[in-house]
């Protein structure tokens, strides 16, 4: 990556072990707040089993469930150590979308696609907090970045996953 901000000019980059630190990412997340165990949840509630159909009235109830979760970040602890902490860290915007949905008598498979964007720089803010200007690689990183000598450009970082899910009625369900 610092190679391609040194060279890049500023396009975006993407890479393939960046999808799939992110596919492992997601599918990993067992968290209370994880998106895609919201999404599994909120499309077994809003299924209509009877009718095998995805209302789409329903389709709020999705989009409720996401913004409730948490979103694919790299800032858990061992993101500090396996290099995804630095290379990414935040996220500036993230997209997710219901790409498929079979539904067959009480069971139900889709796939849902993350589309994650962040970007490979340090602004003025970034460098004024504390966890950034103590260390002295991200004043070095600062000044290549803004020094007009050195202008290295920032990128736009794009990342993707598609993960299959699945579940079936629930009891509860109405």
């Amino acid at each position: 990556m610092i190679d391609h901000m040194q060279n890049g000019n500023g396009k975006p980059f993407s890479d393939m072990y960046l999808d799939s630190a992110l596919h492992e990412h997601i599918i990993s997340d067992r968290s209370a707040n994880s998106s895609l165990l919201h999404i599994k949840s909120a499309i077994n509630d809003c299924i209509n089993w009877s009718n095998e159909t995805l209302p789409r009235v329903n389709i709020i109830d999705l989009t409720k469930a996401i913004q409730k979760s948490k979103l694919p970040k790299f800032d858990r602890f061992q993101d500090n150590f396996n290099g995804m902490g630095l290379t990414v860290h935040d996220t500036w915007a993230t997209e997710i979308s219901l790409d498929s949905l079979v539904i067959d008598k009480y069971y139900y498979r889709a796939r849902i696609s993350y589309y994650v964007q962040d970007h490979f720089g340090l602004d003025c803010k970034d460098i004024s907090r504390k966890n950034f200007n103590q260390f002295l690689l991200f004043r070095i990183w600062f000044v290549l970045q803004h020094y007009n000598k050195f202008a290295f450009k920032p990128f736009m970082t794009n990342m993707k996953a598609t993960v299959e899910i699945d579940g079936s009625y629930r009891n509860d369900n109405k």
